[in-house]
Parts: C-alpha cells; structure tokens; sequence
C-alpha cells in the first residue's frame, strides 16, 4: 500500500507539464505491487478461505477499502486527472487512449474526488464500513454451507440416480462418516451438502417429500439459521442503509440510480421495463408448467398436502419431462464426464480461436483439485511458431472453505502498459511476460471417488465460465484499466453467455458426449429428446431468476430504509409481482452474495438478462452464416466481444459486431416465450 501511494505521489511531484503519458498512462501502471499481492489474497479469500485467513480478511477489509479511497483523495492528483480531461478532445490521442482518460476521471468522479474534504470523509468511513458488511455477509453464508449436512442412509436415498448415490457418498466420506463403520452402524452414510450440485439432484429425484422438504428449507435459510452471530437479514439491512447514504453524498435519489448510472441500461426504468416485459411472459408459461404438473398428479391419483411446494416443484417437473417428452436427464449425465465436457471447452475454444492446452504438471498449486494450462496459439507471421497467450487455472470441485457457485477471477490481468520514459519510484525494467494474463475458472461440482459426471446445467456452467476466462485471455488492450473483464457489468455477461451456445449445439455435443464407462457416443435418439425438451421449465427458471433480479432492483431503489424488515419486503413485493405459486426466487436475501458481498452486481442482477438478449442476438449471427465456427464471424466475436475489454463503449462494440442494435426477439423465441417462427 505505501508503495502503491508513493506511485501516485510521483504523478502529483512532477515538475513537468500535465500529459497523457505523465498523468494517465503513468496512473494506468502505479501499483503493480498492490495489484499483485491483492489479487493473490482475494483469489484464496474465495477458492481456499480458512479460518485463519478469514480472520485476516475481516482485519483487512476496511484497512483495503480505506486505502482505495485515499488513493482518490491525494491532493493534486485529481487536479491533473481533470486537466487533461477537458482538454483531451485537442490532445490527439488515439481513440483508446480518449476512453482511458474518460474512464479514469469517472473513476474519481464517483469514488468522491470532486467533493469537500468533510464529504470525502464521510464517504471513506462509508465505503470502510460496506467492506466489512458485505465480509461479514459472504463469511457467514461460507460458514452455513461448511457445516450443513443431511446425513442419510441408502434406504432414505430412494429415487436418486447412481451418479448422486456416488456424489453423495463421496461427500460423506470427505466429511468422515465412513471412516470408521462397525457393526453397530446401519450402514454406508450420504449426505447432502449445500452445494448445488448436490441438493438441486436431490430435489430432483428423492422420492422421499419429507426429506426433500429439509434440504429445501435449509437450503434457502442459508445465512438466516437461527444463529444470531450470522443474521445475514440484519448486516444486509445495514448494507442497504451504507448504500444508499453513499448515493445521497453523490446526489442520486437511491442507490440503484447511481449504479444504473454508469451501465448500459442507464436508469433503474429502462432496466424495468426489459424485466417486466419478460416477467409477465413467463409468468403465463410458469402458471401453465404448473398446471401441467396437477393434471400429472390428478393422474397418477396423488394428492399432495398444500398443493405443489417448492421443494415439489423440481421432482414432478423432472416426472412430467420423462411423461412428454420421453426425456429423462438422469439417462444424459453417465454421457457427460467433467473430462470429456473438458475437452469439448478446448476443442470449442481451439475452433473459434486457434487457442491450445497444454497441462502443467510442474508448477505448485494451492489445492490438489486445480488443474493449471498454459494457452498458446500460433503466431501470424506463418512462422508456425507459438506464443503464450495466458495460464489458465481450473479448480472445479466444492469444498470447505470454498465459496459458493461459479466464478471466474484472475491472478493477473493482461497489458501492454508495462515500461515507460516516465517512470515511477518502485518500478524497475519490466519483462513483457507481466502482461500476460493468468485467468482462473472456479467451480463447485460434487466430486466423485470415480469419474465426476455433470448435469447438463452444470456442463453449460462450464461454458458460461469458460466464456468469462476467454473475456481474460484474448483481452487486448493496451492500458489494464481498459482490459479484460473491467467493462461495464450489464455487457460483461455476454462473453460468458455467448460460449454457453456451442454446448448446446448437436456437432459439439454428439462429438464430446461419450459414456464414461464405455465411451458410447451419446445415442441421437437421446438427444432428438433433448432437444424436444429444451424450452420445458424455462418459465419456471425465467421466474427464479426474474424474481430475484426485480427484487435487486426494488430494494435499491428505497429512499428511506428506517424500521425496515427485509423479510416482509420480500413477501409483498413477491405478492405485488404474482409470483407463481411453488417458485422461490433462485436467491433469497440472506444469501443472495450477488448483491450483498459485492457492490459489483447491486441494483444490478438484471445484467444477466440483459446480456441474454445480446448473446442470442450474437450467436444468431453465426448460425446465419450456416456455419458455428465461421472464420469471419469468429474473428469479429474475437475483436469486438472477447478482446476489446472497455476499450470502446459497448453499445458501439456491439454494433460493431452485428452491424446493428441488439434485437430482443432472439431472446424471447430462445426462452420458448414467442413463436419460434
């Protein structure tokens, strides 16, 4: 931190005059230090976080927040940021080189550079106290998801598939139940974890309700479990207060409305009224999905105590998808190995990018679940040389101390800002190999002692992953404040989306989707049925996740949240909205990290349908050609979307792309919500 200060001191100390090179692309370098040993810590913080590090983290996160805001507030610095911004329509720079003084000075700009001093206090104190909220919030969910299990034996298991029986014995292993059996023990134990890829199975194929119900209910009151040391519901109301005093110091009239600010979107209204125009659509589909799970039961002669709940709602779901389309998933997943998912990930990326894997056996790891690349292509000179372009690291599997879910991050990030005349007191000569990205994929897959089998939800989340890691590889920016994933949040979704669209296509899948044990190709007939299939449940999940993005943007729009229950707020604007009965929103608040551990995707969920509507748009581009791979279409999707980072506004790069404004239409006939004609 004092190196990264004495970096920003050197811009304001010298003498000469104010230029892009001194100011901007000396600021762009300033840190590398910082940079280096932060992204280390926040990587561990969320792949390997032990208690000894959690403690660490707590101490440190409003020391790192308090630092971030000194680092606007240096006096004179902020003078030359806004010297060379007003002037910098008649410095000739080059279009990128425009975008970064731009950036930067709305960088200063909304972290309080521009106030009085008083303001900027308060605002530090603010944004020290936010750091250590949202902490306190993603430890606690980190803490409910360690220590929960449902401890099960082979009879309570009924219904479950051989891959979750494998799963859910390999989990209870990890957590020693089996470790010591005698002949006093009513046999192996399974557990079921918080993690979902566990219990979302189990509540797809237990036949047991009652034990579905306890999995359902723990796993939505994850952060709300009755202990009043992680009441995640009270720290997220004291979020929610933090936030939106810092958008009254900015002279927003809420939270959301700064946010929206600095997006696509623009404002809270605009986001609404793209996630209403899909609500109500999927609202009619999710009300006659249910439906058609009554007539199931009305005839099959069973009678369900309150009608369908939520932890019904994925078991008869998965019953009337084997009754209509002769599809039953379960007979998909012994087809898809993480190892031959993996490899379709390779192969989709070497056919798009030209890009190659190769596996490093020899270099240390933190965990012996990660796997770590090296990514080449070939050079354009013809040479038939390679250059590196990136490390990649995968770390797949859950485990304690792992957060939840699935996420991409980086170690470094890429650059070509790395040596200059002008230079600053901690630099010294820099190798061009510190411009080279090292991207990392992070998972939460149960792990099996066999072969580890994927659903197909969790194989697209491969890709989705895999998507954002590209978004780092290909970045091609000269200054990092411009590269890789530092791009507005409602377009950053769009590289990841987008790849999810070649798992789905029948060349990459009929090729990859081999049996593990006898490495069968998976049968056309298999997936003639999946494809059938494909639109089934999107209400229900459009709702799950429409839900949630309509709540994000209702709560940070609250002027006022004194004597403000968060549970209440929740069931009325549930009811203002109709939800369906028997759907819950994917996360309710006491664990909903999107919005509560980051202020990245705050009054800001919305992003993922936002970009919904722009990767159906883009991948309509390639199909139109008659070919997934097509060269050219393939090199723009490289240019405009993979590599240019936040180079040019990306309402520009999208039209640089597809030569026009996004059309929601490939969206919505996606979703099975209009008429595929």
């Amino acid at each position: 931190m004092e190196a990264h200060m004495e970096d920003l001191q050197a811009i304001v100390d010298n003498d000469a005059s104010a230029s892009f090179e001194n100011v901007f692309a000396t600021y762009d370098r300033a840190g590398s230090l910082m940079n280096k040993v932060t992204a280390v810590f926040s990587n561990m913080c969320s792949s390997l976080n032990t208690d000894e590090l959690q403690s660490v983290q707590r101490e440190m996160a409003p020391i790192l927040s308090r630092h971030q805001s000194e680092t606007y507030q240096i006096p004179g610095l902020f003078t030359k940021i806004e010297e060379i911004h007003q002037k910098r329509e008649s410095l000739q720079l080059t279009q990128e080189q425009k975008r970064l003084v731009e950036r930067i000075y709305l960088d200063f700009t909304r972290s309080g550079a521009a106030l009085d001093k008083e303001k900027q206090s308060e605002l530090t104190d603010l944004n020290a106290e936010l750091a250590t909220l949202t902490t306190s919030f993603t430890q606690n969910v980190m803490k409910d998801e360690e220590e929960y299990e449902l401890v099960l034996t082979k009879d309570d298991m009924v219904g479950c598939p051989d891959f979750l029986l494998e799963a859910a014995r390999t989990a209870a292993s990890e957590r020693n139940h089996n470790s010591k059996l005698d002949d006093n023990d009513d046999g192996e134990k399974y557990v079921i974890t918080l993690s979902r890829s566990l219990v979302e199975p189990f509540l797809t194929y237990s036949d047991r309700r009652d034990l579905r119900k306890v999995a359902w209910n723990a796993w939505i009151r994850r952060g709300e479990m009755n202990l009043p040391e992680r009441d995640n519901l009270k720290i997220a109301i004291q979020i929610l207060k933090t936030r939106q005093k810092i958008a009254k110091i900015h002279g927003y009239e809420s939270f959301a409305h700064y946010q929206c600010a600095d997006r696509m979107a623009g404002t809270p209204e605009k986001v609404m009224e793209l996630l209403e125009n899909v609500w109500n659509r999927a609202k009619k589909t999710a009300n006659q999905e249910r439906k058609e799970m009554e007539l199931f039961l009305d005839e099959s002669n069973v009678e369900l105590e309150e009608g369908i709940q939520p932890y019904d709602w994925r078991y008869y779901a998965e019953k009337v998808r084997k009754a209509k389309y002769d599809f039953d998933e379960s007979l998909l997943k012994p087809y898809l190995s993480l190892k031959n998912v993996r490899e379709a990930l390779f192969a989709v990326s070497g056919n798009l990018f030209g890009l190659k894997y190769k596996k490093r056996n020899d270099i240390p790891l933190y965990h012996p679940d990660v796997d770590i690349y090296e990514v080449t292509e070939e050079t354009s000179d013809g040479t038939g040389e390679e250059r590196l372009v990136s490390i990649f690291l995968h770390d797949n599997f859950a485990r304690p101390f792992k957060a939840s879910g699935a996420w991409m991050s980086e170690y470094r990030s890429q650059t070509k800002n790395l040596n200059s005349t002008s230079s600053l007191p901690t630099s010294t000569s820099v190798s061009s190999i510190e411009g080279i990205p090292i991207v990392s994929n992070n998972n939460n897959f149960a792990k099996s002692d066999q072969v580890t089998l994927l659903s197909y939800d969790d194989a697209r989340t491969l890709f989705h992953e895999f998507g954002h890691a590209h978004h780092g590889m290909l970045s091609d920016a000269t200054y990092g404040r411009l590269a890789s994933t530092n791009v507005l949040t409602d377009f950053v979704e769009l590289p990841s989306q987008l790849m999810e669209h070649w798992f789905e296509q029948r060349d990459v899948i009929k090729k990859y989707a081999q049996h593990y044990k006898t490495s069968e190709q998976v049968p056309d007939d298999l997936l003639d049925k999946l494809d059938a299939a494909k639109s089934f449940q999107q209400g229900f999940q459009t709702i799950e996740y429409s839900a949630c993005a309509l709540l994000d943007m209702a709560l940070h729009q609250i002027s006022d949240y004194n004597d403000f229950d968060l549970q209440e707020f929740e069931q009325n604007e549930l009811n203002r909205l109709g939800m369906p009965q028997g759907i819950v929103m994917r996360h309710r608040p006491a664990h909903f990290q999107h919005l509560f551990s980051t202020n990245a995707y705050a009054a800001g969920y919305y992003v993922y349908q936002w970009a919904e509507v722009l990767d159906a748009d883009a991948f309509a581009a390639f199909k139109e050609t008659g070919d997934i791979f097509d060269p050219d279409t393939a090199l723009r999707a490289r240019k405009y979307i993979y590599s240019a980072g936040n180079t040019i506004p990306p309402d520009e790069l999208f039209r640089k792309f597809r030569g026009r404004d996004p059309d929601i239409n490939f969206m919505l006939r996606k979703k099975g919500l209009i008429d595929s004609k």
